[in-house]
């Protein structure tokens, strides 16, 4: 029988991890589960998150040259048939309108679960010549797909999400735009959700239906297995060949451009909350926060009021976003897990004492250190303490990483490791798709990525899975 934490009525994390997790999205506010089937209903906390998701994503896209724009949500299935690859990758997730306006359509629409036909069949009218390249497209949007198991952000059947669409005049270009994409996605998890990941490549098997190459940025969850976080997929010429997508180059001639999608969702925030979560709930870093200091006002007291809002008002001036408690229903203790379990940075209480003093009393969430900063340091070291805390996170998630990645050179040794605990495995691998089905099937864990650092390292052994040579050294790990 699961064990519960008592001080906050919360699974134990080290216990039940899944238990833990679906706990904290409800009692954190993040999310609700709604009528519709694995759907989930995102509270305001957790979309004040997605906010700054799309904040911090938005500016770096437009600095980029990067446009929003909208497609309709309803996509004729004889767009998704062109391409066969794509429409076979996709078909056991789709949710298919037949009727509308009382009668049967005469084409369905599948509700859209990505964007390419629909996109790049209007970019077909759009592309003429060379002068309107490179085109670069991107759409904040939901999607469907009909998914049989499901957990709130982690995997829901509509979710939230941007995806990416460019043209190139060359292939080139259009690596070196994938590439520019990934290293956002790897850029924002690192210096924003604090969390160290892996970038790499996809193997064949596991890559975009419909891609040439697909990138990926996985994340090691602290029980060991992997987070597919992002993704972006060069495309090359093959849908600007199905949907008629040509321009005149310099020299008059027609030609196919080639394509880049690249796409980052709400599953991020499932991410964020594994990664940095404990028993007593949630950690948000500083930086994403949706309050990154509460300020607790211990007594009634209108004195002790007046002086939380003029702290309130200083910490403001600086930039930091603040939530003020003022709550007199309820119990210190009670707050204060409240607090926890919404996983705010710092939190400052301030009561007759404090004042007496000329100090403000700080806890930080992430470690429970707890203090005392003097009133006229409160404004410099509040920003200090919140830079520090979302560093330290970002050097646990690495040391996670690291610890939760080894590296073995027999099926034998893989097996062995996996008794012992879920670990992301570093492995000589000879790049065959049936061996790769072998080792899935014998050990339950597939390919994830062949880091991008490792493309070009030459190795000299033998293949985990077959024994035959291999090529370079990949990760493996069992997914979510």
């Amino acid at each position: 029988m699961t064990q519960v934490f008592e001080k906050k009525g919360l699974t134990k994390k080290s216990e039940n991890i899944s238990e833990w997790y679906h706990d904290v999205v409800l009692r954190a506010e993040l999310a609700n589960y709604s009528e519709v089937k694995g759907s989930m209903i995102i509270r305001p906390y957790g979309y004040a998150i997605w906010e700054h998701v799309q904040k911090t994503l938005d500016e770096w896209f437009k600095e980029d040259g990067v446009q929003n724009a909208y497609f309709p949500l309803l996509i004729p299935m004889s767009y998704l048939q062109k391409e066969k690859d794509h429409l076979k990758g996709f078909s056991p997730e789709l949710a298919i309108v037949t009727h509308a306006g009382g009668e049967e359509l005469a084409e369905p629409y599948a509700i859209r679960p990505t964007s390419e036909t629909i996109m790049y069949k209007t970019f077909s009218d759009w592309i003429q010549s060379y002068r309107d390249l490179p085109l670069k497209i991107n759409q904040w949007a939901n999607v469907v797909r009909w998914e049989k198991r499901t957990y709130p952000f982690l995997r829901t059947s509509e979710f939230l999400w941007q995806e990416g669409h460019t043209v190139h005049q060359t292939e080139a270009e259009a690596i070196e735009m994938t590439l520019k994409a990934l290293k956002w996605y790897k850029k924002f998890y690192e210096e924003q959700f604090a969390i160290s990941v892996y970038a790499g490549i996809k193997s064949e098997s596991e890559k975009f239906a419909g891609a040439k190459t697909t990138y990926s940025i996985e994340m090691v969850i602290p029980d060991g297995k992997a987070l597919q976080a992002a993704t972006s997929h060069n495309l090359s010429d093959n849908f600007a060949k199905v949907f008629d997508i040509e321009f005149l180059n310099e020299e008059g001639k027609k030609e196919h451009p080639f394509q880049t999608s690249w796409g980052l969702s709400t599953r991020s925030i499932g991410g964020l909350i594994l990664s940095h979560g404990d028993d007593s709930g949630l950690i948000v870093p500083p930086r994403v926060a949706p309050h990154q200091v509460v300020i607790l006002i211990v007594g009634g007291d209108a004195t002790v009021k007046d002086h939380a809002m003029k702290i309130s008002h200083q910490l403001r001036q600086r930039g930091v976003r603040i939530a003020v408690d003022i709550d007199s229903e309820h119990s210190l203790g009670f707050r204060i897990n409240n607090w926890e379990l919404k996983g705010v940075p710092v939190r400052l209480e301030v009561g007759a004492k404090e004042i007496e003093q000329g100090t403000v009393k700080f806890v930080r969430r992430d470690t429970f250190e707890k203090g005392f900063i003097p009133l006229d340091e409160l404004e410099a070291k509040i920003p200090e303490l919140l830079e520090a805390i979302q560093n330290e996170l970002f050097e646990k998630s690495k040391k996670n990483r690291d610890n939760l990645t080894i590296n073995v050179d027999s099926l034998d040794l893989f097996k062995e490791s996996l008794e012992k605990q879920r670990y992301f495995i570093r492995a000589p691998w000879c790049e065959d798709a049936e061996c790769e089905a072998k080792i899935k099937e014998e050990t339950k864990v597939s390919t994830r990525v062949l880091e991008l650092e490792r493309t070009e390292e030459a190795i000299d052994g033998a293949c985990v899975g077959c024994g035959g040579p291999a090529k370079r050294r990949w990760l493996f790990a069992q997914g979510y």
